[in-house]
């Protein structure tokens, strides 16, 4: 486990799928629309895992 870790292009691919996701399920959250707590889960989801991969990996050079 101490080999595991951050690329740069990698965090940054986490970073666009967090922003993009989030958003996704704030959108969806804020609408409320028919089938909206599925398509929460399904953007939320990677969201929180790519926040939590920012927070806890560590990033190389």
């Amino acid at each position: 486990m101490d080999s595991l870790s951050l690329t740069p292009v990698t965090g940054i691919l986490f970073l666009l799928v967090m922003i993009f996701a989030g958003r996704a399920f704030r959108e969806n959250w804020k609408a409320q629309e028919e089938g909206w707590q599925t398509r929460a889960w399904l953007y939320g989801v990677p969201a929180a895992l790519c926040f939590f991969a920012l927070a806890l990996i560590p990033l190389t050079r």
